[in-house]
């Protein structure tokens, strides 16, 4: 029998602050303890997460100190005719920051033009062949949108060369900032401002709106710069927290009834229905997202340009059409390189459990695309990824990494700085290049990075779990109470509930390796829940009882609307099969075992220890009695979290 090799960090929040929210908020048990696990403790902070809309922001102005100038930059700019150059990036939010600076300053009316780096020559970010091509070209500001900030040399360049510069960016900061005339980076903000969590496209849509009200030409910008900031901040997998979550709210909204061409004609092709009242995450996420990151990927990045600035919507049907094609591919070339990094991985000696860092390097992979594998081999393995493939000449490595909770990926790069070429990123990923003398050198120092932060047991998958619930409590109006709280994503994470014990009814491999479900929690002939179990066809058939972690999702079939479980983690029972209230029941908790029962005609549940202690505890009543005998026995508090647990595990084993 094979399951996951899975560890699961169950939350556990105070019962008295579940309570409190409770009372203070009206929220059912289980949204309070979601709120509660996101590190919102009051009700003042309970309302701006809940309405996010309300919540006062300081100006822009006030916390990008360098925002003043760069909007007189461009103002200067467009009054004198100057030429203005955007460089951006060739993935979603690259791109997306691109288009929606296009769009505002053409409107604003600056002379502009873009030029975004080519992936399989240039690599990442403005370099000094772009900057001299500026200058040949005449242009006196250089804008750079999604990368910047850590390209000194090049900035240098320009400088010298007589050009003006602002940086417009998020990426991690460098020791040494380049020489720019202005640089709106909101890592440079402390870290409680609201703006902190912004992408590029962020930073860029600030920038955009800012300049257009000094020039009193704000009218009809808003909507659709809003809607590139919402497809870009999402596609890009920033923190859905400050300004991107109210931001994001209203463009969920908005984009279903967009007027912009290329956003109507991708929603068209990947199948976004303009009937729903708002988007959600996951139709960015997973559907209109990635149709134009795999133009940066593998395409050219003019064509996702074209689709995002376009008015004409034959043009703009003829780009997503496009992007469609190449999406397709993209995925193909992502399911064969994972089929073969896994083969690497376990048939070659590939020792990533003693290094704690797992590092696969093979020729003819498409660097555009390894960034998505490294992901995959990330969620299989529960390990930092750094994977890579040789360049042309085969003396040259360029490299994505991806990585886990507990393990900061461009300090891992930073620490091998001496063995790299170019590397940049964040925590959760980064990329990189290197000599293929010194592949063995980084392994090693990798490696030595590795044990300075990971132990043993992290080298698994986390599952982060919110709650216990009965499936009972899985009801429509918990789910809405959910969707209620979109936007969910990085830094607001989808909730994750878990509910021992159940018994699997029935279950089969359907689709491309996929596991369904029928489970049961009480009786055992009927299935109560519908559930799916992405990839994990590998693991049919699942024993007859087990845990299981989970989300909720709608399926919408026939007219019909149902709550089905979405399968995220599964291991062996942490308590036995139930037992009825008349007979004694035994369970493990923390490390030691309990013997429990229940008398229905005392209404008392009483739980064992293997000292012989016994806790006694009375519906309806928040002290308990702890002794060997009732008669000496001392009140305890059972709503302290270690008396909450243990009698939540006991009434789960004995079906209450």
């Amino acid at each position: 029998m094979k399951l996951p090799n899975q560890r699961w960090q169950i939350a556990d929040p105070n019962p008295e602050q579940v309570n409190q929210l409770i009372e203070t908020t009206g929220l059912s048990p289980l949204i309070a303890s979601v709120i509660l696990n996101r590190g919102i403790e009051t009700p003042e902070a309970t309302q701006v997460y809940l309405h996010p809309e309300n919540q006062p922001l300081p100006s822009p102005l006030e916390e990008f100190r360098d925002l003043e100038i760069s909007v007189e930059l461009l103002k200067e700019a467009i009054v004198t005719g100057e030429k203005i150059a955007i460089c951006g990036d060739y993935d979603a939010d690259g791109m997306t920051s691109t288009a929606l600076l296009l769009r505002a300053l053409s409107q604003l009316g600056a002379d502009i033009y873009y030029e975004i780096p080519s992936r399989m020559k240039d690599g990442y970010g403005i370099n000094q062949r772009i900057v001299e091509s500026f200058a040949n070209e005449g242009v006196g500001l250089i804008l750079t949108v999604d990368n910047g900030i850590a390209a000194y040399e090049p900035i240098q360049r320009a400088v010298e060369l007589g050009l003006s510069v602002i940086i417009t960016d998020h990426h991690d900061l460098p020791e040494q900032l380049p020489p720019a005339d202005a640089i709106l980076n909101p890592k440079l903000l402390h870290e409680t401002s609201p703006y902190r969590g912004l992408a590029g496209v962020g930073v860029a849509y600030i920038l955009a709106i800012t300049t257009a009200q000094n020039l009193g030409l704000i009218k009809g910008l808003v909507d659709p710069l809003l809607e590139l900031f919402t497809l870009g901040t999402i596609a890009d997998l920033a923190p859905l927290v400050g300004v991107n979550r109210r931001w994001l709210k209203r463009g969920l909204r908005k984009l279903p009834q967009s007027k912009l061409a290329g956003i109507q004609a991708l929603m068209q092709v990947a199948g976004v229905s303009e009937e729903q009242k708002q988007l959600k995450p996951d139709d960015i996420g997973f559907r209109l997202g990635p149709r134009i990151n795999a133009v940066g990927r593998i395409g050219d990045p003019q064509m996702a340009i074209e689709l995002l600035t376009t008015d004409d919507p034959g043009m703009a049907l003829e780009r997503a059409m496009q992007c469609e094609q190449i999406n397709a591919k993209r995925k193909e070339m992502c399911e064969q390189i994972l089929l073969e990094a896994i083969h690497l991985v376990e048939n070659t000696p590939i020792l990533w459990q003693r290094d704690r860092v797992l590092v696969v390097i093979k020729s003819q992979w498409h660097h555009g695309v390894i960034g998505i594998v490294a992901s995959r081999l990330v969620e299989r393995y529960g390990i930092p990824v750094f994977i890579g493939t040789y360049e042309e000449d085969n003396s040259r490595i360029r490299g994505s990494a991806r990585g886990i909770r507990e393990f900061n990926i461009f300090e891992a790069l930073d620490f091998c700085q001496d063995l790299l070429g170019k590397y940049g990123g964040h925590k959760a990923a980064g990329g990189f290049s290197l000599s293929v003398d010194n592949l063995e050198a980084f392994k090693q120092r990798l490696s030595t990075f590795a044990y300075q932060c990971l132990e043993p047991q992290h080298l698994k998958p986390l599952v982060m779990i919110d709650a216990e619930a009965n499936f009972k409590q899985l009801t429509p109006y918990l789910y809405q109470s959910i969707d209620q709280l979109q936007p969910w994503g990085i830094g607001n994470d989808f909730p994750v509930f878990w509910t021992p014990n159940v018994y699997i009814v029935d279950q089969k491999v359907v689709g491309k390796n996929h596991l369904k479900l029928g489970i049961s929690q009480e009786n055992l002939k009927e299935v109560e829940m519908r559930a799916i179990a992405w990839r994990w066809g590998e693991y049919f058939p699942l024993p007859k009882r087990v845990d299981i972690a989970y989300k909720l999702t709608e399926n919408n079939w026939n007219h019909q609307t149902n709550i089905e479980l979405e399968i995220v983690g599964i291991r062996l029972p942490s308590v036995s099969a139930p037992a009825s209230n008349n007979q004694l029941a035994m369970f493990h908790y923390q490390g030691r075992n309990y013997q429990c029962s229940f008398s229905p005609t005392e209404q008392e549940l009483r739980i064992r220890n293997e000292q012989g202690q016994v806790l006694a505890v009375r519906k309806g009543q928040r002290q308990g009695l702890l002794g060997k005998k009732r008669e000496n026995a001392q009140k305890v508090n059972i709503t302290q979290p270690h008396y909450y647990h243990l009698i939540k595990e006991a009434m789960a084993v004995l079906g209450l």
